[in-house]
């Protein structure tokens, strides 16, 4: 099982450095042949503006779309959650997304970067401290997206900042950066699934 982190911009160490601690093999890609390659993909934190126009670039914004469509796991932590959403608020006028999870995500919504804070969240039953830096949330989700942490407290009591729907899974936070990997394995167990789903059909 090999699980690809998108390295275009971001914590991408971070993700691969994450990944290997929880057991799948994390490879970086930039490349469309290299996303043919893997079984699962993390699009980590970074800034959204500027990874939409470098995947642009590379070439792997309609393949990461495609693959999506047809099944791939992806993770999101931070902007990559905003490349997830179906619908993006307060994005550049030309900002692209990947799409695929059924959501409204609103772009910087805890604010700039003299706004990051950190907090601890109930995530599927357990406690996970979570670190929020210049963070989307949720404003709104479809039918078929399941919330799984919602913060708790403050301003911003009760915004959804982790949600999964299918094979796709999105965090507002940056799991990667506190070394609490319930996250990570709950995604490469997620991929397991649909990699061991995809060699029962053949």
């Amino acid at each position: 099982m090999v699980i690809g982190v998108l390295a275009l911009q971001g914590d991408v160490r971070e993700h691969l450095r994450a990944l290997d601690e929880v057991g799948a093999s994390a490879v970086p890609v930039r490349r469309p042949e290299e996303l043919e390659a893997v079984d699962g993909l993390v699009v980590p934190g970074g800034e959204s503006t500027t990874m939409s126009n470098l995947a642009k670039v590379f070439g792997l914004l309609e393949p990461v779309r495609a693959r999506i469509r047809s099944g791939l796991p992806v993770y999101g932590s931070c902007a990559g959650m905003i490349m997830l959403a179906g619908t993006v608020l307060d994005g550049r006028a030309d900002q692209e997304s990947f799409g695929g999870i059924d959501m409204v995500v609103r772009r910087n919504a805890f604010g700039r970067q003299v706004d990051s804070f950190e907090t601890d969240l109930d995530f599927q039953g357990g406690s996970v401290h979570a670190v929020f830096i210049r963070a989307p949330w949720v404003e709104k989700v479809g039918p078929d997206v399941e919330v799984l942490a919602r913060v708790t407290g403050g301003a911003a009591d009760g915004r959804v900042v982790a949600v999964r729907q299918g094979n796709l899974l999105a965090t507002s936070f940056h799991p990667e950066l506190t070394g609490d990997l319930r996250v990570h394995d709950l995604f490469v167990r997620m991929v397991s699934d649909a990699k061991t789903k995809e060699e029962a059909k053949r």
